[in-house]
């Protein structure tokens, strides 16, 4: 089993990526932020007869990071109650992958994945962050992913993760799940 943390936060050790060290503590992953790739946004080429164009950026890079691993992390902090411009970003490009020749069993080798989403928020996450939620749902039923789970935790200020005794009880439950 490996795991891959696909981090759409910008702020280093900001509380996202502290609740995720609380899920993975103890298990090798690979880590992989967003904010340091450059990512172009997608340009919708599917009704085209040209189709979709390499977009010269670290996209690709990435993909190929991920497919390796059985179980992502989708780490993001809620940015006006969804995810992070960064990570919509991110999968807003499965599109173009979808219908690239480069990766022609990408949504085959997707389906074989587990999925988890961690996410922390300032402004009552664990109920306005649920169409977050909902929104990753979608997703990963349309790619054939399993969603083993997510963790909505509440933080604003550096470090406030770690007062959340419910966010830090789901992500200790989620790393006894992951060490088997």
């Amino acid at each position: 089993m490996s795991i891959a943390i696909i981090y759409g936060g910008t702020r280093p050790n900001g509380n996202t990526e502290l609740l995720t060290d609380h899920v993975v503590k103890g298990l090798t992953t690979e880590k992989i932020y967003l904010h340091e790739h450059t990512i172009q946004p997608i340009i919708d080429k599917r009704h085209s007869s040209e189709g979709f164009q390499d977009r010269n950026d670290d996209y690709n890079s990435i993909i190929d990071r991920i497919l390796p691993h059985d179980i992502l992390l989708f780490a993001t902090p809620v940015y006006w109650y969804t995810m992070s411009g960064s990570m919509k970003n991110f999968i807003d490009r499965w599109s173009q992958t979808l219908r690239d020749s480069n990766y022609p069993d990408f949504k085959k080798i997707m389906a074989t994945k587990k999925a988890y989403v961690i996410a922390v928020g300032g402004d009552q996450p664990r109920i306005k962050g649920l169409p977050m939620i909902q929104q990753f749902k979608h997703i990963f039923d349309f790619m054939g992913i399993e969603f083993a789970g997510y963790v909505l935790g509440e933080g604003n200020k550096p470090e406030d993760i770690l007062a959340d005794e419910t966010a830090l009880s789901i992500a200790a439950q989620f790393n006894k799940q992951l060490k088997g």
